[in-house]
């Protein structure tokens, strides 16, 4: 990929900043959609360049995700020193450490509620399946047929509507529900609050990165991958692309002068 020259400026500008936060969205971003969610896996030149920028002083990496951190682990093998934020932001892993989900008896009533009509709906239309998250449930649509999808989708948000107490989000052939108000762009504000970044760049291809997109300050650096309208300032159209992106903000943040201490 050619990178264009108003990209390469905002990278290297990024680049220079004290404390730099590098945050990506994983799939679609980090790692290509796949059919099946367990099957994915970063693409090489995109972790290495993640464990690059982990290494470097007064830079922090992370992954900020919907999946849940136990999937996220799971699928992503990240490093340690890579920060995590599952669940659009109900979930945590800090320095290794993660910060588990606690719900109220209000909350786990909602969850049994939200369990039960998604399966339910998954049940009735071939092709769809149901991933459990500590806080939430994700009606995965991606191998149904079109016209199902959309009926699923359709009914379990009637089913759904008239309940304060469950949030439910529209992703990529997803339909997904939680109990607890989360989303990226708290993650983002969370992980720059807690390493007092100057900067941040966040890259996320899906409708729910906007609210990432949209906690991004004066500069920051987000890139959109894929198509649809998007508040990033930046796009491109694929993993792959997004691989160059990162190796070259490495390449020019490790080019800095070596004087930067931790």
């Amino acid at each position: 990929m050619s990178i264009d020259g108003e990209l390469r400026e905002a990278l290297a500008r990024l680049a220079k900043v004290d404390k730099l936060l590098v945050a990506l969205d994983f799939d679609g971003v980090v790692a290509p959609i796949v059919p099946r969610a367990e099957d994915a896996r970063p693409l090489p030149a995109t972790g290495d360049a993640v464990v690059r920028l982990a290494a470097l002083p007064h830079t922090w990496t992370a992954y900020v995700s919907g999946r849940s951190l136990a999937s996220l682990v799971a699928v992503a093998s990240p490093d340690t020193r890579t920060l995590l934020i599952g669940s659009h932001g109900a979930e945590v892993r800090l320095g290794g450490e993660e910060q588990p989900v606690t719900l109220d008896p209000d909350q786990r009533d909602a969850l049994d509620i939200l369990h039960r009509v998604f399966t339910e709906i998954a049940s009735q239309a071939p092709g769809t399946w149901v991933e459990e998250k500590p806080a939430g449930r994700v009606l995965h649509t991606r191998q149904a047929d079109r016209e199902d999808a959309a009926a699923a989708v359709t009914g379990a948000k009637k089913l759904l509507a008239a309940r304060s107490d469950i949030f439910l989000k529209d992703g990529k052939e997803v339909l997904e529900g939680s109990v607890v108000h989360a989303t990226k762009g708290e993650g983002l504000a969370f992980l720059r609050q807690v390493t007092e970044a100057d900067a941040v760049f966040f890259a996320g291809d899906d409708v729910t990165d906007e609210d990432g997109f949209h906690a991004l300050e004066t500069g920051d650096v987000g890139l959109k991958v894929g198509d649809g309208e998007t508040a990033a300032a930046f796009r491109v159209g694929s993993p792959e692309d997004v691989a160059d992106v990162v190796d070259l903000l490495a390449r020019l943040r490790s080019e800095l002068p070596a004087q930067r201490t931790p």
